[in-house]
């Protein structure tokens, strides 16, 4: 009989609340009986060992709470500008109001839940029901999609941090999360734009994944949270699993990841979507991470190791564009962005490595050069440094 993690937590009682049902008498893709709280991007024992770590001045998590600390997101005199309107591409952009107050939500609800700060804890909850009182709409052109997907789980992971603190209206925002965000969320994942299946690159699939199931996990709502690990299994598009790894090398260790031949800067991209996902998901008992022979970690260790100025096999990749699936390949990697530094790292590297012992060079390498992690407003201002919440070094050393 095989037992899934999650179905050894429901039966241990370790962190979900209710009556267990044993791994062997429910689908595959159930989602838990009842969802852990917090269990997203963190649970409770990740937020306790950061507290303790922290107040014993202990490094690297010293080193990275000096890094939230000193960002200007985490101040708690951060002020909330919300919009009724968000417009990511076309005319009358103004996406980054939003994922600046997105980042100085979490930022100060990490303040909050390591440091005790209630005046960290009151700016969090404050800019958080601000959105949820005003925002009604997301819209733009195509890339609407990508700001409902990245926006979407990242907000969600600020409220997760923040549910049960006094005067946060996590209705209302639950009420935000499931009549402005998920809509378009489910639209892309269904109907990808009108376009060939395989036309969006994986990290559209990728953070509209993450959205559907942040909202699933926020919301207690069993078949969001199915519907994102499904299609992570099984999905048509280039987010799932096989077609976001195209092609594995399995003698070395690695595995092609579906944007490597576009530019590297979208390859790290990737490497914070997908990890945001399985990082969720193992937080209410589904090893993602491991799925597939851990075809992830494989794809992880390839980025990696090319981004540290070392050579990597590379198959001709082709897939089909536009409306009628017209064919393009590429035939090489490429080196566009290579050697970027992203706060992807530490979140993979302290779980291969540090949960699980697995023997990842490339992924602890690149780790190492970016470490302490910092978070959105330390990696320029535009979109690209704020797509991954970051400080992975804080909330996730071992």
């Amino acid at each position: 009989m095989s037992f899934t993690r999650r179905g050894l937590l429901a039966a241990a009682g370790a962190t979900l609340a209710g009556a267990a049902v044993p791994a062997a008498l429910r689908p595959a893709s159930a989602a838990p009986a009842a969802f852990a709280h917090p269990g997203m991007l963190h649970n409770a024992g990740d937020l306790n060992r950061a507290r303790v770590r922290v107040g014993a001045g202990q490094d690297p998590w010293l080193s990275g709470w000096n890094r939230l600390t000193a960002n200007a997101h985490a101040q708690p005199t951060w002020t909330a500008n919300p919009q009724a309107t968000i417009i990511r591409g076309g005319t009358g952009q103004n996406y980054g109001i939003l994922y600046n107050d997105i980042h100085a939500a979490y930022q100060n609800a990490l303040r909050w839940r390591i440091a005790g700060t209630t005046a960290n804890g009151d700016c969090a909850r404050d800019i958080l029901n601000a959105w949820s009182a005003t925002l009604t709409r997301v819209t733009g052109n195509a890339d609407r999609f990508l700001a409902a997907g990245i926006y979407g789980w990242q907000f969600a992971n600020a409220a997760e941090l923040m549910r049960g603190y006094s005067g946060f209206d996590l209705a209302r925002f639950q009420r935000m999360m499931l009549g402005v965000f998920y809509p378009v969320n489910n639209d892309f994942l269904t109907n990808h734009n009108g376009a060939c299946i395989t036309n969006y690159w994986a990290n559209w699939d990728l953070c509209t994944m993450a959205s559907i199931m942040a909202i699933g996990i926020l919301c207690d709502d069993a078949a969001k949270y199915d519907q994102a690990v499904n299609y992570f299994k099984t999905g048509a598009g280039n987010g799932s699993i096989t077609h976001a790894v195209p092609f594995v090398y399995a003698s070395q260790g690695l595995a092609q990841w579906q944007e490597s031949g576009r530019d590297q800067g979208h390859s790290l991209m990737g490497m914070g979507q997908m990890g945001a996902i399985c990082e969720m998901a193992w937080n209410q008992g589904d090893d993602l991470y491991s799925y597939d022979s851990t075809r992830f970690m494989r794809a992880a260790e390839y980025v990696a190791r090319y981004n540290l100025g070392n050579d990597v096999p590379y198959t001709t990749y082709t897939w089909g564009t536009g409306q009628n699936c017209a064919t393009v390949t590429q035939t090489v990697i490429s080196d566009a962005g290579r050697g970027q530094i992203r706060p992807v790292w530490d979140q993979l590297y302290y779980h291969y490595y540090g949960r699980l012992r697995r023997s990842v060079p490339n992924i602890a390498a690149i780790a190492a050069l970016g470490r302490p992690e910092g978070g959105g407003g330390d990696y320029g201002p535009n979109s690209g440094g704020f797509d991954q919440l970051g400080f992975g070094t804080l909330m996730y050393a071992k």
